[in-house]
């Protein structure tokens, strides 16, 4: 398994320590068409103290973010309505300072290098360890700071 976070191959076998997060009450976005993975994702995400926002609909998620900038949104790459890298692409255009995680079961060169080159933050490969998961949120979230 492996994850890219920040254009840097980082093999899941090196556990990266959690980042303490004090300020994790704003929202992370979740943008995904599988009800399952917005509920256990969301999970995860609350227990680590992040507010959670879920969306199916990415249209429905692109208006919340014209009035909502989040700071951190996690998108899957195959949803029905528009593809991920086209939320990214609208999303841009909204919020720049927004970071994208890519979370995907699909595991694609070309995909992940448009997300990257897009700007994404990070691209995970599901199934992906919590630990190695929520480091790349409490990144995303830090780059968004520093913006």
């Amino acid at each position: 398994m492996t994850a890219f976070v920040q254009d840097t191959f980082v093999p899941t076998s090196r556990r990266p320590s959690l980042l303490s997060a004090p300020h994790n009450t704003s929202s992370i976005c979740l943008v995904d068409d599988d009800p399952s993975v917005l509920r256990s994702t969301g999970r995860l995400l609350a227990s680590a103290g992040w507010q959670v926002e879920s969306f199916l609909d990415p249209l429905a998620f692109l208006e919340f973010a014209k009035t909502h900038i989040p700071k951190v949104v996690i998108l899957d790459i195959i949803m029905p309505i528009m593809t991920g890298l086209e939320v990214q692409r609208r999303l841009r255009a909204i919020s720049p300072s927004t970071r994208v995680i890519v979370l995907t079961s699909k595991d694609d060169p070309v995909t992940r290098s448009h997300a990257m080159d897009a700007g994404a933050s990070a691209f995970f490969i599901k199934p992906i360890t919590d630990d190695l998961f929520l480091a790349g949120v409490e990144a995303a979230a830090c780059m968004y700071l520093s913006a």
